[in-house]
């Protein structure tokens, strides 16, 4: 449905979310969960719970995405999900043989308060679950957080389970990615080769879901970070998380668990979070930064320059994910574009702090909300248009609707193909991202521009 009716007279909400800039949590948790090697994520609720989940994800990546389900009925429901999550378990360890089952639950089985810990155990004392093998959990409900918070929770019981600290330390660094595309993890994985530096990333999805096409399906891809990885993480020199929401969580357990120092960071979109991530690493590990880097970071700092003239001024609208959204408007605020309008569906009073701290040299009024949604969003449009929009596909309507340039950033991209093969992070994804912005700005002049300004040269 389109949104041509949204009003713009804004009036104070608060029991009632239109067009949410979220989704649920076990969405993000099943995408960490992919991101271990020979993992099954497993959702302890319904079956519509998982379809929904599993589809969603399908859609995003384009790529099948495997995930069980403990299958709730009535009986479930009223007297609990044990016997269920039990034969789930036994049925699975039998006829798909993973590494891991990765256990997140979901509304309905917090709401009966269901002890995934006890019930693990419970399958173990039984013989239910082989020996080498693993089940983990995370408690996910979707009536609270956000996939974001729920990538965040999955990830963090990788550490809780695995890390071991037992042992020498390693000459090695635990890169905690984010929620980010595959290509992303990929991208950072490359950086970090560059610079000589081994490192343990974790979740880790690249060759998972953006794996090539060869002919034939593997339940499990080669991809993922391994169980080995993941206790060795404990013995690291270092732990850098990207993106404060995502994977705070797990760097501070790992720092508790282990005392392996950890280091946050935004992610590294754009020119200023890229030198941060890579003086970062530098420092950790003790090396120089390679004459390769230096020239891809001299290649962005050329593309500022030639497109600079058509982003100064150009007033932009957000919306998506916490962590993206603080490193989108870093990036847009430095080449001279003023991000007046930010919204996330998550809750977090830091980040709307962050947002201003970062704009506050924007000659415009910036409005920022969190746990804000797209009907708001729209609303501020009307009383002000913007120049362009960033954001997930829903977006679109608005686009449409009140005909404004939009660039799809973040999650979920449904209604388009290839973004999980291509970066934005790093100087090589920077360069590809302004990119992008420009040719949206310009196909819009171009398409509004008379028969005299109508260019073939800029």
């Amino acid at each position: 449905m389109l949104l041509r009716h949204t009003p713009k007279e804004i009036k104070e909400r608060k029991a009632l979310t239109v067009n949410p800039a979220k989704t649920c949590q076990p969405i993000g948790a099943m995408y960490a969960a992919l991101g271990i090697h020979n993992c099954l994520p497993h959702s302890h609720g319904s079956q519509g719970c998982c379809a929904y989940h599993r589809s969603t994800l399908t859609r995003h990546y384009k790529e099948p995405v495997m995930a069980g389900t403990s299958s709730f009925t009535e009986g479930a429901s009223v007297f609990g999900g044990q016997a269920n999550l039990l034969q789930a378990i036994d049925n699975i360890f039998t006829v798909y043989e993973p590494d891991v089952i990765a256990v997140h639950t979901t509304c309905l089985s917090e709401t009966i308060g269901d002890d995934i810990p006890q019930i693990a155990r419970k399958a173990g004392q039984e013989g239910k679950i082989p020996k080498g093998k693993y089940v983990i959990h995370a408690n996910t409900p979707s009536y609270v957080g956000t996939h974001v918070t729920g990538f965040g929770t999955m990830t963090k019981a990788m550490v809780d389970y695995f890390a071991e600290s037992e042992g020498t330390r390693l000459d090695q660094i635990n890169i905690i990615p984010g929620f980010v595309e595959p290509s992303d993890m990929e991208e950072i994985k490359r950086i970090a080769a560059e610079l000589g530096i081994k490192v343990v990333m974790f979740p880790d999805t690249s060759d998972v879901l953006n794996r090539p096409q060869t002919g034939r399906f593997d339940m499990f891809p080669k991809g993922g970070v391994t169980i080995d990885a993941l206790r060795s993480s404990g013995r690291s020199k270092g732990t850098i998380g990207l993106g404060r929401l995502a994977s705070g969580p797990a760097a501070r357990a790992l720092d508790s668990k282990c005392k392996v120092h950890c280091e946050l960071l935004d992610l590294p979109i754009g020119l200023t979070g890229t030198d941060n991530f890579i003086d970062a690493m530098r420092k950790m590990a003790g090396v120089s930064v390679p004459e390769s880097i230096n020239i891809e970071r001299g290649r962005m700092i050329d593309i500022i320059t030639d497109m600079h003239q058509y982003f100064y001024g150009k007033k932009v609208g957000l919306v998506g994910d916490p962590d993206q959204l603080i490193s989108l408007a870093e990036i847009l605020v430095s080449i001279d574009m003023w991000p007046i309008y930010v919204v996330t569906g998550t809750q977090g009073k830091k980040f709307e702090t962050r947002i201003k701290e970062i704009t506050k040299c924007v000659p415009h009024e910036v409005k920022v909300v969190s746990g804000g949604d797209m009907f708001l969003f729209h609303q501020w449009i009307k009383n002000e248009p913007v120049d362009l929009m960033m954001g997930n596909t829903y977006l679109k309507y608005i686009s449409r609707d009140e005909d404004i340039p939009f660039i799809r950033f973040g999650f979920p991209i449904l209604d388009r193909v290839g973004h999980s093969y291509f970066p934005t992070v790093g100087y090589r994804g920077g360069m590809r991202l302004m990119e992008k912005i420009l040719d949206a700005l310009l196909d819009r002049k171009d398409r509004d521009s008379p028969e005299e300004t109508f260019e073939l040269v800029l």
